[in-house]
């Protein structure tokens, strides 16, 4: 990460302990603001609402693995973004989180032909300390390529 890649995640972030989750997931819908690991990885929030997020990404070639399909390390990625983006959604301004427990289940093979992914990211459980969710990765069809649950941390910020 550059210089200028810091300053445009503070940039983006800056507001992060005024606003609620949600407002911050919101504003990075309606801003198309990024994360840098959204950036890198191609990752694009498409839909933010209370407890849901859907964030889409492009399997491309530069995230083939030797087997020449889309390593996995890209969903799991895709899947744990979403799932926190949902997560996010439920807590207070000043409120960070982070993942303590990821679970990723592989259907089928990704590579560029599977075309558009779209995750969906859910909230199952919204505890004082933790957060649960699930997320689930299909194609424009439908079809479903993976899935994952994650357990999340919450912590003040600051």
């Amino acid at each position: 990460m550059t210089v200028s890649d810091i300053e445009k995640a503070k940039i983006a972030f800056s507001n992060f302990n005024e606003l609620s989750g949600l407002e911050l997931m919101e504003k990075l819908l309606g801003e198309g603001d990024q994360s840098p690991m959204s950036q890198t990885m191609g990752f694009k929030i498409i839909f933010v609402a209370d407890g849901e997020v859907k964030i889409s990404a492009m399997p491309l070639a530069k995230f083939y693995n030797p087997m020449m399909r889309i390593h996995g390390g890209f969903t799991a990625a895709l899947i744990d973004n979403c799932m926190g983006s949902a997560v996010l959604t439920k807590l207070a301004a000043a409120t960070g989180v982070g993942t303590v427990v990821l679970n990723v289940n592989y259907i089928r093979k990704i590579d560029i032909e599977t075309g558009e992914l779209i995750a969906t990211g859910t909230v199952l459980h919204t505890g004082r300390t933790m957060l649960t969710a699930e997320a689930k990765v299909t194609d424009q069809a439908g079809k479903l390529y993976a899935h994952g649950t994650g357990t999340f941390l919450v912590y003040p910020n600051g």
